[in-house]
């Protein structure tokens, strides 16, 4: 079974980015497949490699990436959500004029369409958070 995967909540305010986190390993070691992960609403945060969590928390940027690049997974953030949120990759933060982007690689900024085409080419669509 193919999942699109979609996180409405940010890494330290709701419990939605961390069960989300969970749901997809748990997804890739039960042998499915992840199509995309779209973090939308404050779930763009998850992609704010400035984030510095204290030492006894989970470091929810760090497992996002590592899940990323461990499964070759897609992770992208909605611009209309990030660029409110001031979360901009080097590309972004050139065209606004800003002094520095905070999103790096595996996280790509991209529009509503590759919800869609998630929503399309998924079995199945989970949705964590409000």
């Amino acid at each position: 079974m193919k999942f699109l995967i979609v996180v409405q909540g940010g890494p330290y305010t709701t419990q939605a980015s961390l069960s989300a986190w969970h749901f997809a390993r748990a997804v890739l070691t039960s042998g499915h497949e992840i199509y995309r992960i779209f973090f939308y609403h404050d779930g763009v945060y998850n992609a704010n490699g400035l984030l510095s969590p204290p030492q006894d928390e989970v470091d929810l940027h760090e497992a996002w990436r590592l899940l990323a690049e461990e499964n070759n997974l897609e992770l992208v953030i909605c611009v209309a959500s990030a660029l409110r949120r001031g979360m901009l990759d080097q590309t972004e933060a050139s065209r606004y004029e800003k002094p520095l982007g905070n999103v790096e690689a595996p996280f790509i900024i991209s529009g509503l369409g590759q919800l869609i085409d998630g929503t399309i080419n998924a079995d199945r669509t989970m949705t964590f958070g409000s």
